[in-house]
């Protein structure tokens, strides 16, 4: 909102540094100060009240060293997180831009949905909280709303260069021109044509060819039906991301301070491939897609690591607050989004590594204990518990240490995924 104030202030009154809200960088960095702000206040706040009202953790009985001292710990703390990424992104940000506005959707929609969980819980007592096909229903509700977005909004696009303004448009079956052609410097200096187009893809990580486009798959059930069936595979494609990731953010958050470092981590990860993908500099230096308009999504993405950082004052080791599904289901709903609007879908097994294996363990867990059961008539386990960060719980080692080595991993596959940018 600051943005258009600034600029009508700027244009019709020529208000001296009012021009300095037309730059992205400085619009995040207040974001993210803001958000800091937001996050450490609203959390002493919010926690003092929670503790008023007796809304603690009721904490399962799982033999884990310490647990008895979380019993009672301030609960739904996720919407210190929520609220300290849409106060910022609702001031600094452009939020007619279509990319902010599918952001601020997934991040309420999916805080509603783990909102609702840890109110049954808590106010109504009902461990199991929200039932599982309702989690997933609104999961999967939220994964229709991106991928119907991204699919066929006219905003969504990405440009491809030309030759000159007089090269002849060859299109796609499932391509649509929007704008173009029209010019624009390159990190030259000189003038490259190019055109705004509508293209259902995403990146191949680690291949010098890397684009992936989905009628390509699609073509699979036949060339007459790939304009029906590109949709569909996008569609369930995106659906399955943000379940997925969504549901391992929610796994992750089980000892104090891991889902919010690792969220964090992975959030300034995607924040570089946004700045450089909205840049056609240096999306054209890099060999990347350029994709218009996305570097306003840079003061979403401020604000979101500002809220994750300010709620480690309160999170990390030992925890006054944990965040909840409220927090949990909404910072894995909004990485999966990011990833899936800056078209990095493919990296999300490197970026979000740590939910992945997170998720996994759990798996692999139920299963080989069902198949263990029915082979052997007595159910083996690979883990000593699950999910993975209880296992080395189990072994003996600190929650904070588990904490602290699985942030170094997240680093790593941090930097991992950035390193694809040239690593082709």
């Amino acid at each position: 909102m600051l943005y258009y104030l600034f600029t009508y202030l700027r244009d019709h009154f020529k208000l001296f540094g009012a021009g300095v809200f037309y730059y992205i960088t400085f619009r995040a960095f207040m974001a993210i100060i803001l958000s800091l702000i937001i996050s450490m206040l609203m959390g002493k706040r919010l926690i003092g009240y929670l503790q008023y009202k007796q809304i603690g953790e009721t904490v399962r009985e799982l033999g884990l060293q310490g647990e008895d001292k979380k019993r009672g710990t301030p609960t739904m703390g996720g919407l210190i997180i929520i609220s300290a990424i849409i106060i910022p992104t609702l001031l600094f940000a452009r939020v007619l831009n279509v990319y902010i506005m599918l952001m601020l959707v997934s991040t309420i929609w999916l805080g509603i949905v783990g909102f609702i969980d840890d109110y049954i819980k808590v106010f109504k007592k009902n461990k199991k909280g929200l039932a599982g096909i309702f989690k997933v229903m609104g999961q999967l509700g939220l994964g229709i709303i991106v991928g119907c977005t991204m699919y066929w909004n006219d905003n969504v696009v990405v440009t491809r260069d030309l030759k000159d303004v007089h090269s002849p448009i060859v299109l796609n079956s499932t391509e649509k021109l929007i704008d173009g052609p029209n010019t624009r410097k390159d990190e030259n200096g000189k003038m490259q044509a190019y055109i705004k187009i509508k293209r259902a893809s995403t990146t191949i990580p680690f291949v010098k060819s890397h684009e992936l486009k989905f009628e390509t798959i699609a073509a699979v059930f036949g060339e007459k039906n790939v304009n029906v069936v590109t949709p569909i595979i996008y569609i369930l494609f995106v659906t399955f991301i943000i379940v997925a990731v969504s549901n391992g953010a929610n796994i992750t958050d089980g000892v104090d301070g891991l889902a919010t470092g690792v969220s964090a981590i992975a959030g300034v990860c995607l924040g570089v491939f946004a700045y450089v993908s909205g840049n056609y500099i240096f999306a054209n230096y890099l060999g990347i897609m350029n994709i218009p308009n996305l570097g306003e999504l840079s003061i979403f993405i401020g604000a979101f690591i500002g809220a994750c950082v300010g709620f480690l004052w309160y999170n990390a080791y030992p925890a006054q607050v944990f965040m909840g599904d409220t927090g949990s289901l909404a910072l894995g709903g909004i990485i999966a989004s990011l990833a899936i609007i800056v078209r990095k879908e493919l990296l999300i097994p490197i970026i979000c590594g740590i939910f992945l294996v997170e998720n996994l363990s759990v798996v692999m867990q139920v299963y080989y204990f069902k198949y263990t059961k029915k082979k052997y008539g007595e159910g083996r386990r690979i883990f000593l518990m699950s999910p993975l960060h209880h296992h080395y719980q189990k072994k003996g080692y600190h929650e904070a240490k588990i904490v602290t080595r699985f942030w170094i991993v997240g680093i790593i596959l941090a930097i991992l995924s950035i390193v694809t940018l040239k690593l082709r």
